[in-house]
């Protein structure tokens, strides 16, 4: 009998619709990560990554950020009670799949060199919000004619950690604003997927940066 594989435990952050968790999903289905998705969390009640993930009966948790407004050092009180959160799942990588907060050190210290984002640029280019609308506006201003997504290990710097993977999208100028983030999603489904199946070969291993 062969010995079991160890399969990585999985926790995925989401704030929204979930597509890229529902990649995860079913890249996990179809045994292209070694890995399974152990909890998904949200800072918002009503994300439908939530609802993906009960109807594939993955635990879930809401952290909401509403309860600790107005306290002092809100941001790092809600970042330390959503790692005592992801921490009853134990795992060993933790994905933010569209989640929209920036974790401070009382999350990040939790889970060294354990925690990876995906953001709809290439490195170095359009960190932060709104990534996808402002390549396209480079674009139409003749600037760019690529764009792209990555996969990095989440540090203090916004969007700015070790690269994991990247794959580029190309914008022409038939391209809507509408067309590229359907492009720039197709890509993000299946870099995720790539990446996290690299990083969950061997769960107990360091990440594999570019």
């Amino acid at each position: 009998m062969k010995p079991s594989i160890h399969r990585a435990r999985i926790v995925v952050l989401a704030s929204g619709n979930g597509t890229n968790l529902q990649a995860l999903i079913d890249g996990c289905a179809r045994d292209a990560i070694n890995g399974e998705i152990v909890g998904v969390l949200s800072d918002r009640d009503g994300a439908f990554a939530l609802e993906r993930a009960q109807r594939e009966t993955i635990p879930t948790r809401v952290v909401a950020f509403a309860p600790f407004r107005g306290q002092e050092k809100a941001r790092e009180s809600f970042d330390a009670a959503l790692a005592n959160a992801v921490s009853e799942f134990a795992p060993d990588l933790v994905v933010l799949a569209g989640f929209m907060r920036i974790l401070s050190d009382s999350f990040l210290g939790r889970f060294p060199m354990r925690i990876i984002n995906l953001h709809p640029a290439l490195p170095g280019q359009f960190a932060g919000k709104n990534a996808i609308e402002r390549a396209w506006q480079a674009a139409q201003a003749g600037e760019i004619s690529e764009t792209g997504v990555m996969v990095h290990i989440v540090t203090k710097e916004m969007d700015g950690g070790p690269v994991l993977g990247t794959a580029k999208v190309s914008i022409d100028g038939h391209d809507s604003l509408l067309s590229l983030t359907e492009a720039i999603h197709a890509a993000e489904h299946f870099l995720l997927v790539q990446v996290v199946g690299e990083q969950c070969a061997n769960p107990s291993a360091p990440l594999k940066t570019q």
